[in-house]
């Protein structure tokens, strides 16, 4: 069963901790991130973000982006990154 985690609006500093506490509660299981409502993406929580694909990849478990907003594709890039490659579909 894939668990769903709906990324809040702002991710910005005050986002960090719980966003790091959602994804950690979900350790073990596949995951699916919501990241339609994303308006702001930021350094520290993109990189909770980054450390979790990475951890859920050497898990062996799905880790997925999904409906990312203009915004959080954008914000994305400015980082090197895009949903794929956190997704990790890149080659």
């Amino acid at each position: 069963m894939t668990a769903m985690l709906t990324l809040q609006e702002r991710l910005d500093f005050g986002a960090v901790t719980p966003l790091k506490s959602s994804i950690l509660a979900l350790v073990g299981q596949d995951i699916e991130i919501d990241a339609s409502s994303v308006s702001h993406m930021g350094t520290l929580c993109l990189q909770v973000i980054i450390a979790a694909s990475a951890d859920w990849a050497k898990a062996g478990h799905l880790f997925s982006i999904k409906n990312p907003s203009e915004i959080c594709v954008n914000q994305l890039a400015l980082h090197g990154f895009s949903p794929d490659t956190l997704n990790g579909n890149v080659t």
